[in-house]
């Protein structure tokens, strides 16, 4: 079977390689992704696999081989891009300005679509049923994988595991990676109004200053982390935007402060959410302005089912040579995959994609972000292996 696979996945590369290369000149954001979902449907109808729409623009395939309901696995890909503007010079650069496959998903959506062709092919020749998971909105709060939960794709019939890749600039291309336990982190949105009284710069005692209060509170902030996580369990609190004023003269009203707060473990990311509401509230107040604080609670971490990850890392090892199996670093970027991981068993690996002898080394989400398209034949074709033995 392995060797099928890999015949299989060579023989179809450059039509899959063309494919990639429609899907990255026609990017698509987050819940937008209406004529990336209708070349995904057109694709599963050539090959002959039925599917339904799911969450408006995500599609869920099936294929069922011998004994269909033996085992039921899921395969899933991302399928929108992000808000960059691309400055690339290649034929297949985006025809969208401003909107940009960078991180990746064009990649996951044709390594999805080879597996599953590859997987119908020789669908008599492995047991049970593989479900095609193509997801909406990854980029983007609250994550097109909590639409796709809640419209059932995990049910009717319901995985014993799912599996998703994700792309690697940092690694070689030939080469996978995978990690048991925490591999990313949660990710939550903080907002915050700080309200005081403006007035003339010249006479800052008849005010009350909230760029002035804005700042102490982003010192204050740190001791969320630096003061009251454990050490030895990851976490970061970073204020991104800083927004108040708009002359040299005039002390503003309110400043408006951004930022990002990241977590490993959900028992400290509620505890942390306590903390930087009560102190932002007591410095603010403390210091005779008034705040709103709103706390957008986003994607949960992704943690690997050990033993489906132990599972995976050996398929990967027998199709790949384990000399090309490493392990993945811990990364405080977050996925919405941790809404999978949170249903059933989950392992998300990494595919490397970059060639520093073709000068392939630029990371996600930048406007240079491309990859050596042999990826192509290795991601789908361990996307298919992966789909007949775990």
């Amino acid at each position: 079977m392995r060797d099928k696979i890999k015949k299989l996945a060579k023989e179809y590369s450059e039509e899959f390689i063309a494919i990639r290369h429609h899907l990255h000149a026609n990017p698509e954001l987050s819940y937008q992704e209406f004529e990336t979902s209708k070349f995904i449907q057109s694709k599963l109808t050539e090959f002959g696999i039925p599917y339904e729409v799911k969450a408006t623009t995500g599609v869920m395939g099936l294929i069922k081989g011998k004994n269909p309901d033996s085992r039921i696995f899921a395969i899933r890909a991302d399928i929108d891009a992000l808000p960059i503007l691309e400055e690339n010079d290649v034929p297949y650069r985006s025809t969208k300005k401003g909107i940009m496959h960078a991180c990746g998903h064009d990649v996951h959506t044709t390594c999805l679509l080879g597996a599953s062709k590859i997987l119908n092919e020789l669908k008599n020749e492995w047991q049970g049923t593989i479900k095609l998971i193509f997801q909406p909105g990854e980029e983007k709060n609250p994550g097109g994988a909590s639409y796709m939960i809640k419209e059932g794709v995990l049910e009717n019939p319901k995985p014993s595991g799912i599996v998703a890749m994700h792309v690697h600039t940092g690694m070689p291309v030939g080469k996978t990676s995978f990690r048991g336990g925490k591999v990313m982190a949660s990710a939550d949105e903080l907002y915050f109004t700080i309200k005081g009284k403006g007035g003339h710069a010249a006479a800052p005692h008849l005010c009350i200053d909230p760029i002035l209060i804005a700042s102490h509170l982003i010192i204050a902030l740190q001791q969320v982390i630096s003061r009251n996580s454990n050490p030895f369990d990851p976490s970061v609190l970073s204020i991104t935007s800083f927004r108040g004023g708009a002359t040299t003269n005039v002390i503003p009203n309110e400043v408006k402060l951004m930022g990002t707060f990241r977590a490993m473990d959900e028992k400290w990311r509620a505890e942390a959410h306590q903390l930087i509401d009560r102190i932002s509230k007591d410095l603010v107040h403390s210091m005779g302005g008034e705040i709103d604080v709103l706390i957008d609670k986003g994607y949960p971490a992704v943690v690997n089912n050990d033993e489906l990850n132990r599972s995976v890392k050996n398929a990967a090892s027998e199709f790949l040579g384990s000399e090309n199996v490493e392990e993945t670093e811990l990364r405080m970027g977050a996925e919405d995959f941790g809404y999978y991981a949170q249903q059933i068993p989950a392992c998300f690996y990494r595919v490397g994609v970059m060639n520093k002898e073709k000068g392939i080394t630029s990371g996600v989400h930048t406007p240079t972000f491309n990859i050596d398209e042999n990826a192509i034949e290795v991601g789908m074709g361990l996307m298919a292996w992966l789909g007949t033995c775990i």
